[in-house]
């Protein structure tokens, strides 16, 4: 689902500047499930607007207002106006875990600890 900014007038994001943007929207989502925020891929190539934390997550006991976390990565000022289309949500579930202290190692694996490329392709 596209996410529009809220706005009482327009905002000039100068280059490289952030700033939180509302949306209006409020949530309660159910336990065991997330919104992840992205920036729109259109958006971000055309204009260089994309999100500080990508994907942003909000969690299911957050109430308060969805604020997205924008930055203008252009270098020229850009202008977020009231309504326009900003972001996306996606509404996901996930699996809580319960982190436990071991003494044993882990399994081995051809890749071991080779990362950042070393999937051999």
């Amino acid at each position: 689902m596209d996410l529009a900014a809220w706005l009482d007038e327009p905002v000039i994001l100068q280059p490289m500047e952030r700033r939180l943007i509302p949306t209006g929207l409020y949530l309660a989502l159910p336990e065991g499930y997330e919104a992840q925020i992205r920036p729109r891929s259109g958006t971000a190539f055309k204009r260089g607007l994309s999100l500080v934390n990508s994907p942003g997550t909000i969690d299911p006991d957050y109430r308060g207002e969805i604020k997205l976390a924008v930055i203008n990565l252009d270098p020229q000022a850009l202008e977020i106006r009231d309504g326009e289309r900003i972001a996306q949500m996606i509404i996901a579930p996930y699996i809580s875990i319960t982190w436990e202290p071991s003494e044993r190692s882990l399994p081995d694996t051809d890749r071991a600890e080779g990362g950042f490329g070393h999937t051999g392709h």
